[in-house]
């Protein structure tokens, strides 16, 4: 575990350059505003070792699959993050020598600073070149929130010991490559390098896919704030273009440079018209200026935190990780744009690959539901309906019919690109996360025409699957769920994964149901469905049959339902007589060890235990955690948000603190040792789960808002808002007694520990 990120409410800081930690800190400082993103890359030279990487939102590769041996129904490619042209760069030299921070004689007074509550990045230091001069350098940096298409760098260096020379040359590049790549194919096809009366394009598609983008740049040369009239030299080059600005500055002076850049793209323009688009976003940015659009910036955070900050009173690094959490998942994701999702690693690096895991319906929805609004989440769960046709294609290659839907387990279009099979083939339980985004959705936000509009299709397909995948084992006389994986990828190919099997029941229950509520209430889209589906009574009977039917593996000696068939036939030593030097397994250990052992990578039992609370009781909840935690080695970023809510639930509050800081601190202090590739955004929503649901007690019970708050020992109170049902609620818990401040005009009925509370708008309610 790192812990080199200076403890502070609104940002996160790093004092001090060390070289081995640039690539953690190229991740943990990435910035985005949902259209775009990229990793805290220097802008200057840098010799080091970097991963450098700038992404933008839905432009993807699709990289060949590669595996030793072939099998039917595998993806054809990989869908891979791509890093795209680079606009950031700006080589510098001072008295002719470059400024790179690898070779400097030496570094003072390096810090950086992520300003999340504002939105922007700092970076400074004071550093001596071989060549004796000395200068000190500072950094600003955003991506405007207002002008997705643009980012702004403010670029300033004052020479300490000696007058000096300062060259700037900021330059576009599309002659990059991926840090994840399987054949080392050529990604990016440049067709146009420009530059005209003071501004840089640089044209280039993606091969396969063709996503049309233009790179694009402007710069300004300040000289103690005073702009210069400066024309650059010019210089082009096939993948390159660049602008050379040569300026005089005496002792004390600071020469600034004004770069704004970024992309568009033939996602939201005519692919013929990208230059013309990038020169009116160019004219936008400089006819505010730099610290204009700087304020901007900072207002339309302030905007973003007003509805989703979570306060922490007595626990600064409690509080930086939770706020760092929900910057990300902003920068990530705005919803904006119904075709974009929230990929696992967002724009700060290319692990994983896709933009959609079942992430986002298990962890993201309720997020962005209660600190958005419900049209943000509609629009994630009409993503998936899109993806409808798609995911009934994926089915039919692995040799299902008659409309069964099978969704990807990663994808960027609809199509599965994961390759490895047993996640591929047998990690099926994504399609119940879906069904259960829909369930959860109409719980939370009271909006059931999603249903019978698009949901319902989307049941059926994902029901006819289910019907499909169970056989019949005479043996049992049940139905039986073999060789897949559950979410603990720590197993593959075993048969009757407890999770699964009750997914399967629950979706094809689920469905029946909503079938049934739709033809009572909305029967014109119950008659379009049913001639679109071809669903018919029969059909129906024979899912009810598979659901009504269905196996559970249940040691009665335990008195647990087991993870799956042959869990106790392991040998069941616990996590905590394994040797930390053994830590984490999937670094140490070979994977036929690990196939071999009883660890659990993430939540898999406990998982339905949080999706299905309501099916079981208190004590059943207990006895599964008690049994189920200690062999779990949480080497998921999912698993400790569902084990800090469950232990909260057991009123287990320094477990669940403890669980809690796992999950908000597991990139700032690299957990799982692998925060150099990129952050891990999606289970940053379940870090804001384990507060509002876990420590706050948040439920929907009989279509109200129910909470059974509890309160860390460590904190002295905390708070949260929730946009439930177009009503913003703030709740603040503290020690002794619990606020609730409701905005809006009507009284709003909800539960206290089980007792009916009634809050009056705009009137705090202490109780």
């Amino acid at each position: 575990m790192q812990e080199y990120i200076k403890a502070d409410p609104w940002s996160i800081i790093e004092e001090g350059f060390d070289k081995e930690l640039v690539k953690s800190s190229e991740s943990i400082f990435s910035i985005g505003n949902g259209a775009m993103g990229q990793r805290a890359n220097f802008e200057e030279q840098y010799s080091g070792e970097t991963f450098q990487g700038s992404y933008i939102a839905g432009v993807y590769y699709p990289d060949k699959t590669r595996v030793g041996w072939w099998k039917n129904g595998y993806p054809e490619y990989f869908a891979k993050v791509l890093n795209a042209p680079s606009w950031i760069g700006i080589d510098v030299y001072i008295n002719g020598e470059a400024l790179d921070l690898n070779t400097c004689k030496k570094v003072d007074r390096f810090s950086r600073e992520l300003n999340m509550k504002e939105g922007w990045y700092l970076r400074v230091f004071t550093a001596v070149l071989p060549n004796g001069t000395q200068v000190s350098v500072k950094v600003t940096r955003f991506l405007s929130l207002d002008l997705d298409e643009v980012g702004a760098i403010n670029y300033e260096i004052t020479p300490e010991n000696a007058d000096a020379e300062i060259k700037f040359v900021p330059y576009l590049d599309s002659g990059i490559t991926n840090e994840d790549s399987n054949w080392d194919d050529k990604f990016w096809n440049t067709t146009s390098v420009r530059s005209e009366a003071g501004q840089a394009f640089i044209e280039a598609h993606t091969m396969k896919t063709h996503f049309e983008t233009c790179t694009f740049m402007e710069n300004r040369l300040f000289l103690n704030g005073q702009a210069l009239i400066a024309k650059p030299a010019e210089h082009t080059a096939d993948m390159r273009v660049a602008h050379e600005y040569v300026q005089m500055a005496k002792q004390g002076e600071t020469l600034s440079l004004h770069k704004f850049g970024g992309y568009t793209v033939s996602r939201n323009h005519q692919a013929s018209a990208l230059v013309e688009a990038s020169r009116t976003a160019l004219g936008k940015a400089f006819e505010l200026g730099f610290d204009t659009l700087l304020e901007k910036q900072k207002q339309a955070w302030a905007k973003i935190w007003e509805m989703s900050d979570i306060t922490i009173a007595g626990d600064i690094k409690a509080q930086q990780g939770i706020r760092f959490n929900i910057f990300q998942l902003n920068q990530t994701y705005l919803g904006k744009d119904s075709r974009l999702n929230i990929g696992p690693k967002g724009f700060t690096g290319e692990k994983y690959g896709g933009s959609t895991y079942w992430d986002t319906e298990a962890y993201c929805i309720p997020f962005y539901m209660a600190t958005k609004d419900q049209n943000v989440a509609r629009s994630l769960l009409k993503y998936r309906y899109n993806h409808l046709e798609k995911a009934i294609e994926n089915a039919q290659k692995l040799g299902f019919s008659n409309g069964a839907a099978l969704y990807p387990m990663v994808t960027m279009n609809g199509e599965e690109c994961h390759n490895e099979w047993e996640i591929t083939f047998e990690e099926i339980h994504r399609n119940g996360a879906i069904a259960f985004a829909i369930y959860n959705y109409y719980r939370f936000t009271g909006d059931y025409s999603y249903i019978p509009e698009m949901g319902l299709e989307v049941l059926i397909g994902i029901a006819r699957f289910w019907h499909q995948r169970a056989s019949f084992s005479t043996a049992k006389n049940k139905y039986v769920i073999l060789g897949v994986t559950g979410p603990n990828e720590y197993e593959n190919n075993v048969n009757n994964n407890w999770y699964t099997n009750y997914l399967a029941k629950w979706c094809i229950d689920f469905a029946v149901e909503q079938l049934q509520k739709v033809e009572d209430g909305y029967n014109d889209d119950y008659r379009r469905v049913i001639g679109k589906t071809k669903l018919t009574d029969s059909e129906v009977s024979q899912w009810k049959k598979v659901a009504g039917n269905i196996y559970f593996p249940y040691s009665e000696e335990k008195g647990v339902f087991l993870q799956q068939d042959g869990f106790l036939d392991k040998e069941l030593i616990t996590v905590d007589q394994l040797p930390k030097n053994q830590r984490p397994i999937n670094q140490k250990w070979s994977w036929d060890r690990i196939l071999r052992s009883p660890y659990i990578k993430q939540a898999d039992v406990l998982q339905g235990f949080y999706f299905f609370e309501d099916h079981f009781t208190e004590e059943e909840l207990e006895k599964h955690f008690d049994f189920y935690e200690p062999f779990t080695v949480h080497e998921s970023s999912l698993s400790p948000c569902v084990h800090s809510i469950q232990a909260a639930k057991l009123n287990r509050m320094q477990q669940a603190y403890m669980f809690y800081l796992r999950t908000s601190r597991l990139d700032l202090d690299d957990y799982n040792k692998e925060v150099e590739e990129g952050l891990h955004i999606t289970s940053m929503a379940g870090t804001w789960m384990s507060i509002v649901e876990g420590f706050g007690g948040m439920r929907i019970v009989d279509d109200k808002l129910s909470f059974e708050p509890k309160i860390p020992e460590q904190w002295e109170a905390y708070s949260f808002k929730i946009n439930f049902r177009n009503r913003i609620l703030k709740v603040t818990v503290k020690k002794n007694s619990t606020e609730f401040l409701l905005n809006g005009q009507d009284d709003m009925s909800i539960r206290l520990n089980g007792e009916r509370v009634v809050l009056k708008p705009n009137k705090l309610k202490v109780v």
